[in-house]
């Protein structure tokens, strides 16, 4: 009976007066109506004022360079989740898994301020960073902020550099252009699945269309300096064995000439000083016609090394123009925002009504 006792009176204790917290919230309904008003038409007003983006997706699976039971027992390990060896297949050392760090570079980025670019909804063609720099819509208090900025700037005794912003020097950019590397930096993303190292480039811009030709332009690049990279040590030996081979080539048919012009001039030939110079000059020119024909051989299978060393690459998904925006999700976003108003207006109502402590336990 008394530890019956104890328990109810606990329960007395710590039970919460909800009837009373919920009267004076009824109370202050007024304030309710007033704060959610207000707080629905800032949050309308600021997501209106913020543009709409589009996002666009290309996904690629490389040709990784590997053979033989190396390859299958990594693909294995791949297949859960885990990678052999210091994360190179077979003699490649730009894995997949290096694509984004590599199109994180300045060089890379830089290199795509020159793609020719329109809206969707003009014809007139610009660079990309004539866009970035020109073409991007801000929230007005963006815009009212940087203007700010600028003018206070303007009125400085700063001097300006004469550096023209569209010479692109990577090892020394200007701040504009940093600025804009910064904000390709956002809008340019590369992501490589580690268990099936297929690569996904992701862009996102204000206009579908120039989303879509970035992504696009942005798979190119890539595939071009992968191609590069891999090829750039055959197609040195290539240019190697292409000289030999003109030079081969050119010394055997000096000695056939020389051997030939002989042999017409000395047809009835009697010396034997004669026949011996003859034999010389044909055992000159077989050797050079052998050198000739390995060097040959050697630039075929050079060739043929370019061809096999360049990688293919699977398109898994295109380029296309997004037809539905990526956001910004304004009904949800002002849903937090009433949300996040209620809960405030709440605890201020309930501490000014003395309902707060005993809520939370105090």
């Amino acid at each position: 009976m008394e530890e019956n006792k104890i328990i109810s009176v606990e329960q007395e204790e710590s039970s919460i007066d909800f009837g009373a917290i919920f009267g004076a919230m009824r109370k202050h309904k007024r304030l309710y109506k007033k704060v959610l008003a207000i707080t629905f038409v800032v949050g309308c007003i600021l997501m209106l004022s913020i543009p709409n983006y589009y996002k666009c997706e290309v996904m690629l699976a490389p040709e990784l360079s590997s053979s033989g039971s190396r390859n299958s027992l990594s693909s294995l390990a791949a297949s859960f989740g885990m990678k052999l060896g210091t994360g190179a297949v077979g003699n490649e050392a730009l894995f997949p898994t290096l694509y984004p760090d590599l199109m994180n570079s300045v060089d890379f980025k830089a290199s795509l301020f020159n793609i020719p670019v329109h809206k969707i909804d003009s014809v007139p063609m610009m660079s990309y960073y004539d866009y970035l720099v020109n073409e991007q819509k801000k929230p007005w208090w963006s815009a009212a902020i940087g203007g700010s900025i600028r003018f206070l700037v303007s009125l400085l005794p700063i001097e300006r550099d004469s550096i023209d912003q569209h010479k692109v020097n990577p090892f020394m950019l200007t701040k504009q252009q940093t600025d804009i590397v910064e904000l390709i930096d956002k809008k340019v993303v590369c992501d490589v699945d580690q268990k099936t190292m297929a690569i996904t480039i992701s862009v996102t811009d204000q206009d579908p269309l120039i989303a879509a030709t970035i992504a696009d332009s942005v798979k190119v690049r890539l595939q071009d300096f992968i191609t590069e990279y891999r090829t750039k040590k055959a197609k040195i030996d290539l240019e190697y064995n292409r000289k030999l081979y003109k030079e081969a080539k050119e010394r055997y048919d000096k000695a056939r000439r020389l051997y030939a012009s002989f042999a017409d001039a000395n047809q009835d030939m009697i010396l034997q000083s004669a026949r011996t110079k003859l034999i010389d000059l044909e055992n000159d020119m077989q050797l050079k016609y052998n050198a000739y024909t390995t060097v040959a051989n050697q630039l075929t299978a050079a060739e043929a090394k370019v061809q096999e060393e360049t990688p293919s690459f699977t398109t898994l998904q295109s380029a296309t123009v997004p037809v539905k925006k990526a956001g910004p999700a304004r009904a949800k976003i002002v849903l937090i925002f009433l949300f996040l108003a209620f809960l405030g207006t709440t605890a201020r109502v309930l501490h000014k009504e003395g309902q707060l402590k005993p809520l939370l336990g105090l």
